[in-house]
């Protein structure tokens, strides 16, 4: 369960501001038309948290319990830092309707994903937890908490929040979270 909920709200705290949620709200703006948007995004979420997942539960594996601490705390801090520099999105696809707009929001989706660092948070916490199905289940929820939202109303969003206090909030966990594994490198806990 631990597994689970840190994968769920990392990935839905990393989300915020993230451009591939600045990708959802470009379409959803754009297409007004949710429910295909909200399919495809789920669809590559799946794909990259399983992805992220087996590499970084294969690391976790080959490493000591005190490395993977390391690892996991250093990539959260380093998470921390890059929370704090706005992203921005490119634009979708001119043609959505050519491929359908699930197909071109799984692939845009997916492709934006790569190297991101929710898929990094996904593959350092499938590392540190060696629990892949919670893993990408919590990644997965965390991703359509995050995004779910502003695909349905992301224009009174995009208007509303105000992302660079989110983005620091989110800074200031992130460095929590490395500190503790951290912490725990140092003790030596696994």
């Amino acid at each position: 369960m631990e597994a689970f909920l840190a994968s769920l709200s990392t990935v839905a705290i990393a989300e915020i501001g993230d451009r591939t949620q600045l990708l959802l709200l470009m379409l959803a703006v754009r297409h007004r038309r949710p429910w295909p948007i909200l399919a495809g995004m789920l669809c590559a979420t799946v794909l990259s948290a399983a992805l992220a997942a087996f590499i970084g539960e294969r690391l976790g594996h080959a490493l000591s319990p005190r490395l993977v601490n390391l690892i996991v705390g250093v990539s959260l801090v380093v998470m921390a830092a890059w929370e704090l520099k706005p992203e921005r999105a490119d634009g979708p696809p001119e043609d959505a309707a050519r491929g359908g707009l699930f197909w071109t929001t799984l692939l845009t989706f997916t492709v934006a994903e790569l190297g991101d660092k929710t898929q990094i948070a996904t593959a350092v916490l499938a590392a540190a937890y060696r629990n892949f199905a919670a893993v990408v289940a919590g990644s997965t929820a965390g991703m359509v908490l995050a995004c779910a939202p502003v695909i349905f109303i992301g224009k009174l969003l995009a208007l509303r929040l105000p992302l660079r206090a989110i983005r620091i909030t989110a800074s200031l966990l992130f460095l929590g979270l490395g500190v503790l594994f951290l912490v725990r490198a140092a003790l030596g806990v696994p």
